[in-house]
């Protein structure tokens, strides 16, 4: 096989037809290295290649992967769903360092949501990342939506609008094209479209006022890719899904909004297409309907998976169904932003030090004006100042480490099962990772709470300024090692299970001793009081208010045990109650990090 510099494979004019098909499709595949049917069909044509948790292990094998890549196609777009917070990619095994988009809401500030997406930008790229799948612009203005939640910056359209947009910029000035979703907006939906097809049946009006407007500011600020949502409109388009929706794609995204870039499926193995229309008939309809790629792999990760739908694409040109030119003109959009990204990686970009500056002198600084917002006290939070090492996860709440027995989240074993209540935040190595309270050098480079702040510090600082405390009168800080329940929810399928989740870890750095376990179903208060016994409690929630069960396990917790904290880790929908209530705005390994520091008075 000869390999050109461009990346293009030497071929038959013949074979334009398939190459176009190939260059189409968003692929996946399992491991760590790059299999052989991968490689081979990049130097057939196909462009694209799409990464989730089971192919990263850690930077430097992520960096080697995607150079496995190039060394076959140069201009390969490698493509991740890393959002920060609860869907993360490159931290699947220890929680995010960056909170996610609704704790950023939390904030409102833009300038710090910039520097969250450049530092995530930066550190893609590092690794040979260039096109990520987010932000998310869905307006969360359904509090029940299963599948958006914490993943949006809230409920406000103006504030979505505007940090999408700043998103969008950070992310960019990386190098790395973002890939703003789920159009024409999943956040009025009460279905989650990898498991059905959501249907919206806000009228015209309500979607351009509200789901439309964060797309219309992604574009402005230029946005390179947009990726399409499964779900049924009927004001837009009564009869197909957005994903396979002309009037959606090319009426509405490219002619009236002037959207000019990339536009890629959501992935096509989920149940809202796969389940209605198949994956072959889906991403035909899709590129008929103006999609440029189609991403598939997340649960589809196989050779016989390309091949399928290359197939399926060629015959539907030489049938008439799809038009040839429509089928060029997506491979040309996918050329186009590997063209861009290309150029992107060769622009000079600040060093991360150069980063750390700008973020302290955007965000108000690091002394004194990162205080959460708290109600019931006079204090802000202690997470001020300078900010902790950035080191792995131990067993932290709902995790795999032995920290951590598994609930619902894994098993669905009755609530209570949490084992031996084994000391959390000692899952091996990953434990030793912690830097010290007085300083020094975490694993990945963070400095120790008495340092100065630097570029990847920029996620912890934004996580203690999501915080929303509220406490009564009489709480004081803990001084011993409490027990943490978590009222684990079954995980969807876009966070996954892989990743842990709570305060668990954090609080055993800061109190010795802290045990841990999770529980679900009826009878999980009180099966988390008789675990606790006499020690301090710690209930952490995740969406309180969408999950009966977990509000009358609280009710339990509290009826007995007035002096429980709580820990809101999802939206915060539900009134705070408990000696104390912290609200993160999301589940990130940060978010559990800045939790834990109010809790232990830190």
């Amino acid at each position: 096989m000869t390999t050109f510099a461009s990346g293009t494979t030497a071929s038959h004019p013949k074979d334009g037809l398939t190459r176009d098909a190939l260059t189409v499709l968003q692929p996946g595949f399992t491991g760590t290295t790059a299999p052989d049917w991968l490689l081979r069909r990049l130097g057939e044509g196909l462009a694209s290649v799409g990464l989730f948790g089971r192919n990263i292990a850690s930077p430097d094998q992520l960096a080697a992967l995607t150079a496995q890549l190039r060394v076959e196609r140069n201009d390969v777009l490698v493509a991740i769903d890393e959002e920060g917070g609860d869907v993360t990619r490159l931290e699947v095994r220890t929680g995010s360092s960056f909170p996610g988009n609704h704790a950023l809401g939390a904030v409102d500030d833009v300038a710090l949501t910039e520097a969250v997406a450049l530092e995530l930008g930066r550190r893609l790229a590092a690794c040979g990342v260039n096109l990520n799948w987010a932000p998310s612009a869905d307006v969360n203005s359904n509090p029940a939506n299963p599948v958006i939640g914490v993943r949006s910056f809230g409920a406000d359209t103006d504030l979505v609008a505007r940090h999408t947009a700043a998103y969008v910029t950070g992310l960019q000035a990386a190098g790395v094209a973002a890939c703003t979703k789920h159009f024409p907006g999943h956040g009025d939906t009460a279905v989650d479209s990898h498991h059905a097809l959501p249907r919206i049946d806000a009228d015209l009006s309500v979607l351009q006022s509200r789901e439309l407007v964060p797309f219309r500011a992604a574009i402005a600020a230029g946005s390179r890719a947009v990726m399409s949502a499964h779900i049924l409109v009927p004001a837009l388009d009564p009869d197909r899904p957005a994903t396979l929706s002309r009037r959606i794609l090319t009426g509405l995204l490219r002619e009236e909004l002037g959207y000019d870039g990339l536009i890629v499926t959501d992935g096509m193995e989920m149940q809202a297409i796969a389940a209605t229309y198949g994956i072959e008939r889906g991403s035909v309809l899709a590129i008929a309907a103006g999609a440029d790629a189609i991403c598939v792999g997340g649960g589809l990760a196989d050779d016989d998976t390309v091949r399928r739908l290359r197939d399926a694409l060629v015959s539907a040109v030489r049938t008439g169904e799809l038009p040839e030119e429509r089928l060029a003109d997506a491979a040309n959009r996918v050329r186009a932003l590997a063209a861009w990204t290309a150029a992107a990686s060769a622009i000079p970009k600040a060093s991360p030090a150069a980063s750390a500056s700008a973020v302290v002198s955007r965000t108000n600084g690091l002394n004194g004006s990162n205080a959460s917002n708290i109600s019931g006290g006079t204090d802000g939070t202690s997470g001020t100042g300078g900010v902790n090492g950035t080191g792995g996860t131990a067993g932290t709440d709902g995790a795999s480490g032995t920290g951590a027995t598994r609930g619902a989240a894994d098993t669905d074993s009755p609530a209570g099962t949490s084992g031996s209540h084994s000391p959390a935040g000692t899952s091996g190595s990953e434990g030793s990772n912690r830097s010290s309270r007085t300083g020094g050098t975490s694993a990945t480079g963070g400095t120790g709470r008495t340092g100065t702040g630097g570029a990847s510090d920029v996620g912890l600082i934004a996580a203690r300024r999501a915080l929303t405390v509220t406490r009564s009168a009489s709480y004081a800080p803990l001084t011993e090692a409490p027990y943490v329940a978590a009222l684990t929810p079954v995980a969807n399928i876009a966070v996954g299970d892989e990743t842990p989740w709570g305060v668990a870890a954090e609080l055993a750095r800061l109190l010795p001793g802290t045990e841990t376990g999770s529980f679900n179903g009826e009878d999980a208060g009180s099966a988390a009081l008789a675990a606790a016994g006499a020690r301090p409690l710690v209930a952490v929630v995740r969406d309180e208010h969408r999950h009966p069960w977990m509000a009358t396990a609280l009710d339990t917790l509290l009826a007995s045990r007035p002096d429980t904290v709580v820990v809101e880790m999802g939206v915060p929908q539900s009134a705070p109650r408990g000696a104390l209530h912290i609200a993160t705005h999301g589940a990130a390994r940060v978010c559990g990090q800045a939790a834990a520091e109010v809790i232990a008075g830190e």
